[in-house]
Parts: structure tokens; C-alpha cells; sequence
């Protein structure tokens, strides 16, 4: 939140926010893994977002186009295929663990759409034109693909212009 100085106080609050989420998510996926006899940590994971968080350390604009509206945006489209294998697993543990990735999505949406917020308006500050700027940056980061599926009614709902929505529907 502190690495990029000289903002408008609104982007701290933001990312405040969103930082009390993140820690409210992991309240309830650690006290839910609990109950099946698990802790957080106990399966292996993926380091994407710290890795994309490392590149992107020197550039506030790189950081609201990859993080947030790439890998997080992500978390949109891939939730609702979970949660639906959740659904067949049928259990009472399977359908809690839905109960909480859609209070978890539910918020994702706004930490997308924060996302979005602070890349438009970084863009604008700096005369670029958000939609080519962001092909350079995922180029340049070497963001992953994007593919589908897409949860285009959560990305709608968190700011994708329906520009950025057709492009992801465009073949790669």
C-alpha cells in the first residue's frame, strides 16, 4: 500500500480496505480448513501474484494493470468453476467452503474494480491510452495468458470497459 508515494489520499483507503478484506478472507478459509483438520500452508500453492507483485515493485501503473485487473481479475472467471465442483462434491464441508468463496468473490469484484479505478485514472494522469498501455505492460511483464473462461458479468461489474470484454473474447 505505502510503496508508491505521492497519491491521492483515496488510493491509500482503498488498498487499506482491501487489505482488511484479504485478511478477513483468510480468517475464513484458516478457520474452515480447521475444521476439516487442516491449516493454511498445509497444501501447496502458487506464488503468481508475488511473482507479478516483484516485477511491477518500480511501477505503480504496471502494478494496477497486472495485479488487480490480470491475475486478480482471474479469481472472477476461475470461482464460479470451483465452486460449481464444490456443488457435485455435495457435502456439508464442500458447500461451506461455497458459502465462502462467494462472500470472497463478492469482494474480489471490488478489489478488481479498485483496480481499475486507480489504472484509469493513472493513465489519464500520465496520458496513456489504458487499453494499448496495458498490452505493453502484459508484454513487458510477461503476464500470464489470459484464457477462457471468462466471468464477463464480474468483470463487468467491477469496471472492464466492453472494449476490454470483447477484446477477451477475440482469438489470442
Amino acid at each position: 500500500m505505502w510503496r508508491y508515494d505521492g497519491l491521492p489520499a483515496a488510493y491509500y483507503r482503498d488498498w487499506l480496505r482491501v487489505a482488511d478484506e484479504e485478511a478477513y478472507h483468510f480468517t475464513l478459509i484458516h478457520a474452515h480448513l480447521q475444521t476439516m483438520g487442516w491449516r493454511y500452508g498445509d497444501f501447496p500453492g502458487h506464488d503468481g501474484l508475488w511473482t507479478m507483485c516483484e516485477k511491477t515493485k518500480d511501477d505503480v501503473v504496471a502494478r494496477m494493470a497486472l495485479v488487480p485487473r490480470t491475475l486478480e481479475a482471474r479469481g472472477l472467471d476461475a470461482t464460479p468453476l470451483i465452486q460449481a465442483k464444490l456443488r457435485r462434491v455435495n457435502t456439508p464441508d464442500a458447500l461451506r467452503a461455497v458459502e465462502i468463496l462467494d462472500i470472497i468473490l463478492r469482494d474480489e469484484i471490488g478489489h478488481v474494480a479498485i483496480g481499475n479505478r486507480w489504472y484509469a485514472w493513472l493513465c489519464a494522469r500520465d496520458g496513456l491510452d489504458a487499453l494499448a498501455h496495458y498490452r505493453v505492460l502484459y508484454r513487458r511483464h510477461e503476464a500470464p495468458r489470459l484464457k477462457p473462461p471468462f466471468n464477463l458479468e464480474a468483470r463487468a461489474r467491477a469496471g472492464f470497459s466492453d472494449a476490454e470484454l470483447q477484446a477477451l473474447q477475440q482469438p489470442a
